[in-house]
């Protein structure tokens, strides 16, 4: 099923930006509904029931080329780990670096190609993910990943295709941006890719993720060694083939996936790496900045790195907080895909005098929440984390929860794994503000609670920023005006997206600009021109038009 796409050669694309101006328009992608009886929901069904009880095989794809190793895997579906969605295998060292050595072959070619044709091969990706490519896309997202219907829509679907979208217009405006020219001299800026390759390592949990971490250095002229994680790979599999079908020379993209260790050991002891381009956690960021640190001296250049990896996301709420928003804002952000977002809410910090309210509210939601399979129910609002090792760390956490004397458990937190790793949605209650509960990432359906007293707000919104060593999303729901403005001030530094009478999840390309700092990561803000900047080498040319004259000058005479 590779081959026809790995024959395809670049199509004449991007003649119909070479006239016009750098302005180009470019909406967010609308996300469909799948109401009952609606053509796309139908649609749907029937790309998730041609996936069921089958088996994907899925290579590394090297230098063009399908490649299998010995050390072949199985990706489990989630939601029944009887079904095993796709066989792939790891690339071993040798591989990585056939890998490398073709991506080099390719990159001189690739990097100068015209701006406008590169763009064209996303715009192209795009419309094929938007169309006829949408509902398989969808339905590989929510069999191999858990996730349900909607969530595959606003992240397979909607948010790639903006990544794509969005990308290439920006790409293609900075083309258009070119420096003050003053006579007899003109100047231009030229965007050039990196010299090298860049390293993409991916994470499960957003479809868009995979293919905007080595989509958009490709976009820029670079080319790309593509880590998929391991529980995404029937997802991220599909998108490589849209972005092959839409025109990507094989070459920019090597899809390899492998062995974290392996990889990050061979890509850091290249001397042509320029790049790392990063989701995952802490530890792995870590260890990948201290082995470019250690082989500095061994590259032809200071390889960027770009990194985002995860958070402790905080829900703020005062006294003067409209409790419904409150309630409906932190199940969604708390419990949506299992809590496995980046941004997802994971502490709650409430007054005495509403608490009574949004507790009655939080349990009185909680029993309606379904977790079960959504590829069969539609009602379901989230299924099971993503595998064993998931499961098992929010296990102890709740364990934990269950056994301090700090902390009292209010509802949920059932544990099953013997047809899919189900955790059911847990709130809990902790007298401790400083638990560990209340400090380290879970990344699991798990909101931790701390009430405090009406009048030491402020003291608590200084908790809040010291409490954890992330700092990417948090939301402060407050009617008084003045203490938003003493809430944004406070909490400056404690998160990269920061949200007012809203929940800390949600981001949208363009709207948005996702990222966040301290141990969140490095905040290049994916969704904005100022992301794909960190992919580009820029050169500026200065061309004199006149004969240079006296080398004297004048006061010199």
């Amino acid at each position: 099923m590779w081959q026809p796409f790995l024959r395809r050669s670049l199509p004449k694309v991007g003649l119909r930006w070479q006239h016009r101006s750098a302005a180009v328009e470019v909406a967010n992608e609308p996300v469909l509904g799948f109401a009952r009886g609606s053509p796309e929901r139908d649609a749907l069904q029937k790309a998730l029931a041609d996936l069921k009880g089958r088996t994907e095989a899925i290579p590394c794809v090297v230098g063009g080329e399908e490649v299998w190793t010995k050390d072949v895997r199985y990706q489990v579906s989630p939601f029944n780990h009887a079904h095993k969605v796709a066989k792939y295998c790891y690339a071993d060292q040798a591989l990585l670096d056939r890998a490398i050595q073709a991506a080099l072959a390719a990159r001189r070619d690739w990097d100068l190609r015209p701006p406008q044709d590169r763009a064209q091969v996303f715009f192209k990706a795009a419309d094929l993910l938007s169309g006829p490519r949408r509902m398989e896309l969808l339905a590989k997202t929510m069999l191999g990943q858990g996730k349900t219907v909607i969530q595959a829509e606003i992240d397979a679907a909607a948010e790639l295709i903006d990544f794509f979208r969005f990308n290439a217009k920006y790409a293609l405006e900075l083309e258009g941006e070119q420096p003050l020219s003053v006579a007899p001299s003109t100047n231009r800026m030229v965007y050039r890719g990196l010299e090298g390759f860049v390293a993409a390592v991916s994470p499960f949990n957003f479809t868009a993720i995979g293919g905007n971490l080595a989509g958009a250095p490709a976009l820029m002229g670079n080319v790309v060694l593509w880590k998929p994680s391991d529980t995404a790979i029937l997802s991220s599999a599909a998108v490589y083939r849209v972005l092959l079908e839409a025109g990507l020379p094989p070459d920019v993209i090597q899809f390899v996936p492998s062995d974290g260790p392996v990889f990050g050991d061979t890509v850091t002891a290249s001397e042509h790496l320029c790049g790392i381009n990063f989701t995952g956690s802490v530890p792995t960021f870590k260890r990948l900045w201290k082995q470019v640190s250690e082989n500095l001296d061994r590259y032809r250049t200071f390889p960027r790195l770009a990194g985002e990896c995860g958070g402790k996301n905080f829900h703020f709420v005062h006294a003067s907080a409209d409790v419904s928003s409150v309630v409906s804002g932190t199940l969604r952000s708390a419990f949506e895909f299992g809590g496995q977002k980046c941004s997802a809410c994971s502490r709650l910090y409430a007054p005495e005098s509403l608490w009574p309210r949004i507790k009655d509210g939080l349990l009185e939601e909680h029993p309606k929440i379904r977790v079960g399979d959504p590829t069969e129910d539609f009602g379901t609002f989230f299924s099971a984390v993503i595998d064993h090792k998931a499961f098992e760390r929010i296990r102890k956490w709740l364990d934990h929860a269950k056994t301090s004397p700090n902390i009292s458990v209010l509802a949920g937190g059932q544990c099953d794994d013997s047809v899919g790793f189900f955790v059911q949605p847990c709130v809990l209650q902790t007298k401790d503000p400083l638990d560990p509960i209340m400090q380290e990432e879970i990344f699991g359906p798990v909101l931790s609670v701390y009430v405090y007293p009406d009048k030491e707000y402020k003291d608590i919104l200084q908790l809040v920023d010291r409490t954890s060593p992330y700092g990417l999303t948090g939301a402060v729901f407050a009617q008084d005006k003045d203490v938003v403005a003493e809430a944004s001030k406070i909490l400056r530094n404690a998160a990269g997206n920061f949200y007012i009478n809203d929940k800390s999840t949600g981001s949208v390309v363009a709207q948005q600009p996702f990222g966040g700092s301290r141990h969140s990561g490095t905040n290049d803000k994916p969704g904005s021109r100022n992301y794909i900047l960190r992919w580009t080498s820029p050169q500026a040319i200065k061309e004199t038009h006149a004969p240079l004259g006296d080398w004297r000058y004048p006061y010199m005479q």
